[in-house]
């Protein structure tokens, strides 16, 4: 596939350019700062903004799917859909945020005590972006939420699958980034969650 993928220097979007290269895809790795982009086959730097919506509509055109990896704080989701929407290009996939996740029936992990204020602005807008996401009637989009918590470490392939629910063991509710990106790569080979919001987890 050919593959857009904005973000793509952040600790999602790195190891997600990593997993699609690995798998041959040829990507077209956007960021603020493209020089940081480790020189790669398959893989093309390109420098945009993820506020200029005419800007990102012309560097995504013509790719089989577009990856949205970036944070929602530092974005606006209606821009970044209006210029998915503006370069023709149907299939969305969005890292999403654990925050909205639900921890009991009509009760979300962002509204529990526990949750660290620090974190609250950033997944009330991940919030926000999967209800966006939810009316838009045009694109073929996934919004990909972590479990609690999500950290570099190992490649192992192994976690389990779930929707809306957040995803727990005995010892809590974690996935590494080198994980997520495998969940990440596989559903846009394999498309299982089309305007769908799916989690992953250990």
């Amino acid at each position: 596939m050919k593959v857009a993928l904005i973000g793509a220097s952040g600790q999602a979007g790195s190891r997600i350019l990593s997993e699609l290269t690995r798998r041959g895809h040829q990507v077209t790795a956007i960021a603020r700062n493209p020089e940081t982009i480790a020189v790669s086959p398959g893989v093309t730097a390109q420098k945009g903004d993820v506020f200029d919506k005419a800007g990102l509509a012309a560097l995504i055109k013509g790719h089989d799917a577009v990856v949205s990896s970036v944070r929602f704080v530092a974005s606006d989701p209606e821009i970044l859909i209006e210029a998915v929407r503006a370069s023709g290009v149907k299939r969305y996939f969005v890292v999403g945020g654990a925050g909205s996740l639900e921890v009991a029936p009509g009760v979300k992990l962002i509204d529990t005590p526990q949750f660290p204020a620090e974190y609250k602005v950033e997944a009330s807008k991940g919030g926000e972006f999967l209800e966006l996401l939810r009316k838009d009637k045009d694109l073929d989009w996934t919004f990909l939420s972590p479990p609690a918590l999500i950290a570099p470490g190992e490649r192992t392939g192994k976690f389990r699958l779930g929707k809306d629910q957040l995803l727990t063991h005995d010892k809590g509710s974690n996935i590494s980034w080198e994980d997520y990106s495998i969940a990440a790569v596989d559903e846009l080979e394999k498309p299982a969650h089309i305007r769908q919001r799916f989690t992953v987890g250990y």
